[in-house]
């Protein structure tokens, strides 16, 4: 567990596009070490002009918050709206577009603590429903890990990609209390 001491959260701005990208590349580098190319490929996002993109705006939106250690941004959550591809909420919800963090922090909760500030924007917004996509192939791990964290699964979904394999996805969901 992270010393909370030492971990903080702090909204994100546009001077924190380059943090996300670090942040996207060392997980890619990561999964590709551990034979899971599926879900973000093979290349860093720093390279891929989309992605780079999706980082300036998610940078450039009040839905950015980043888990710090010292100076050092160590996680990224982006919230916001439900992508185009998951069946939409029946009420209104916080949803959860990105949450990402350093490998090299691992086993440190700093994504539980990420959700955990999602949680409380949801509760301070007036909101009982935390939604999230994420990648449900392989063996499911990630699934698996959001279950953890107190997401339930809820609707499988397959975005189709042309010229590359579908992206099988999961949306999960987390009531408030």
């Amino acid at each position: 567990m992270t010393d909370a001491q030492t971990l903080s959260v702090r909204p994100g701005g546009p001077a924190d596009a380059p943090a996300i990208l670090r942040l996207l590349d060392a997980a890619t580098a990561w999964l590709v070490t551990q034979g899971r190319t599926g879900q973000w490929g093979t290349e860093p996002a720093s390279a891929d002009p989309r992605r780079v993109a999706q980082a300036d705006t998610w940078a450039n939106s009040d839905g950015l918050w980043l888990a710090v250690l010292g100076d050092r941004p160590v996680g990224a959550l982006v919230v916001g709206t439900a992508t185009e591809y998951v069946p939409a909420a029946t009420e209104p919800e916080l949803y959860v577009n990105l949450l990402v963090t350093d490998r090299a922090y691992a086993g440190r909760a700093i994504g539980g603590r990420l959700l955990a500030h999602a949680a409380d924007l949801a509760r301070e917004r007036g909101l009982d429903l935390v939604r999230v996509d994420c990648y449900a192939g392989g063996d499911g791990a990630l699934v698996r890990w959001y279950e953890r964290q107190g997401f339930t699964r809820t609707d499988p979904f397959t975005v189709r990609r042309p010229g590359r394999d579908p992206w099988p996805g999961q949306v999960l969901a987390r009531r408030l209390p």
